[in-house]
């Protein structure tokens, strides 16, 4: 599984689609995974990334990172993160979240959305064992999932976490408990700034009972502190959990930089709390995931 890490220098690059019988729509994903063609300089979306277009899979089987994206956010905001994992062997997916994206967030703060989050990350997976692509170059047994914000709830719920509603998510703003099936599939959990809040209940964690690697910034207003608290105190075992608190980080310093021409004050996720360099800070959370997953 990982000798083939040692060979590998180049990321490649497609955008597939994945389908959702359950909610009867078809949503994109980006894959970022090993191989030996060059990169080069391309235009995706509003970023520059150095990737090989299309190129092929480098030989053997790759672990399988899954990484989730916040409410009303885009896979790419992770394209460094994913790059860097490619480089080093890993096939990363980052599927677009169905109504609860940059481009369609209709179903943002409601029951639904709770609900077909995790399962979105289970088709994932079903369409990477169908895939002529990559099935073969998949190694089933080591599935991690990457979670920022919403995205860490969504983490949570799919290796059994027990989720209920916030009051503004039903029409009766009462406690609802959310139906989410379990992928067993998954075997570690990433968390960066996660959202947790709808893990309050008494023993809504006592079944989460893998590894998790949990980085939360410092300085973060949008899931403050009592959001790790959720987790660090409802977990069975606190010696499954990795946590890292990042000196000065916000909410969005987690996310790739975002080119000059796109930071703006009135853009908050590409800003970051004074005294945070996002840019020194990529090497670090790299290495941190890549630590953690080869540990």
């Amino acid at each position: 599984m990982k000798n083939s890490k040692e060979h590998t220098k180049f990321a490649g690059f497609r955008k597939v689609d994945v389908t959702d019988e359950h909610l009867g729509v078809t949503f994109p994903m980006l894959v970022l995974y090993p191989t030996d063609a060059l990169e080069k300089e391309e235009n995706i979306g509003p970023y520059k990334l150095n990737v090989s277009m299309h190129a092929e899979v480098i030989g053997g089987a790759h672990p399988l990172v899954i990484i989730s994206h916040g409410s009303g956010g885009t896979p790419l905001v992770y394209r460094d993160l994913a790059r860097s994992l490619a480089q080093n062997g890993f096939i990363v997916a980052m599927p677009e979240h169905p109504f609860n994206n940059i481009r369609d967030n209709h179903l943002a703060n409601s029951a639904s959305i709770l609900e077909s989050r995790p399962r979105n990350i289970t088709r994932v997976i079903d369409w990477f064992y169908s895939s002529g692509l990559f099935k073969h170059h998949v190694h089933f047994d080591d599935i991690s999932i990457v979670g920022h914000s919403m995205g860490g709830y969504t983490a949570i719920a799919l290796v059994g976490g027990i989720p209920t509603t916030l009051p503004w998510e039903t029409e009766n703003q009462m406690p609802q408990m959310i139906n989410v099936k379990a992928d067993e599939r998954i075997k570690k959990v990433i968390l960066l700034a996660p959202a947790l809040g709808w893990f309050r209940s008494e023993g809504a964690l006592k079944e989460v009972r893998i590894p998790i690697l949990m980085m939360t910034g410092e300085s973060d207003d949008i899931t403050p502190s009592f959001h790790a608290e959720f987790l660090l105190k409802g977990i069975t075992n606190r010696e499954q959990i990795e946590h890292k608190v990042i000196k000065n980080a916000g909410h969005f310093s987690f996310l790739s930089p975002f080119p000059l021409e796109m930071r703006s004050p009135s853009f908050p996720p590409s800003q970051d709390p004074k005294e945070f360099n996002r840019e020194l800070f990529q090497p670090q959370l790299t290495a941190d995931v890549l630590n953690f997953l080869t540990s």
